[in-house]
């Protein structure tokens, strides 16, 4: 009796094997096309980022390298990016800090008399107290005016500076020894100014630099420092000082 079961026992396990070995072909079939799916879009993800290289967009590149290697990290084509993510974040960080210092200039172009002044601005990195009533702003200005020539100096605020009728400040650029140069504080209410009187070396000092900081004496006693983040500066806007 029992051995007229055996055809059908073993008929029922070929069954059973050829469905198992049916469901695992169509379970690596699946996983091959989702695998291969997963690479095209990884190679699309690699020539979008590939051309925001090719037109130095540096922000945009980075952002295609992070949305690649964050949904296909076992690609092929991620593994390619990620060999050169680092000099394309590198380009980006470098891209947003010249924009960010190229903003904190501002340029002026008005009448005066029979021609045009021409100045460039900006403001020191921290506020400065120089009079104990607080940290406040210092500006630092190069001016282009048609009758009183080229100038650069300093505006306070408030207090004023120890430098009248003359004095000498210490320049320093980056982290390079300090400079001393002649200034002075003229008899104006107008504004707080203190003039560096070589302004054509100052404005050379510029070139090439992050920073510039300037210690001045101050009528309240000792001396205050002003540092200026000065990389930049667009140096086409102030033509013939170049």
């Amino acid at each position: 009796m029992h051995s007229r079961f055996l055809p059908a026992v073993a008929l029922l396990a070929a069954l059973t094997l050829t469905a198992c070995q049916d469901r695992e072909a169509q379970a690596a079939a699946q996983a091959a096309a989702q695998a291969a799916a997963s690479e095209a879009q990884a190679e699309a993800g690699e020539r979008d980022f590939e051309a925001a290289v090719a037109a130095e967009n540096w922000a945009l590149a980075r952002a295609q390298a992070d949305v690649l290697l964050a949904r296909h990290p076992q690609s092929a084509a991620a593994e390619r990016v990620r060999a050169r993510f680092d000099d394309v974040r590198a380009k980006g960080e470098a891209e947003r800090e010249a924009a960010r210092t190229a903003a904190l200039w501002s340029y002026d172009t008005r009448a005066a008399g029979k021609g045009d002044q021409v100045s460039a601005m900006l403001y020191a990195r921290d506020p400065v107290d120089v009079d104990g009533s607080g940290a406040k702003r210092v500006r630092l200005i190069f001016r282009d005016h048609p009758e009183w020539g080229r100038s650069s100096y300093l505006v306070l605020e408030a207090g004023d500076f120890d430098c009248y009728p003359r004095c000498r400040v210490a320049v320093r650029v980056d982290d390079g020894e300090p400079r001393r140069m002649a200034a002075n504080r003229p008899q104006t209410d107008e504004a707080i100014a203190m003039f560096i009187d070589d302004e054509r070396a100052l404005w050379g000092l510029l070139d090439g630099a992050k920073t510039l900081a300037v210690e001045f004496p101050v009528k309240a006693g000792g001396t205050r420092s002003a540092v200026f983040e000065v990389a930049g500066l667009d140096r086409a806007r102030m033509p013939g000082w170049n």
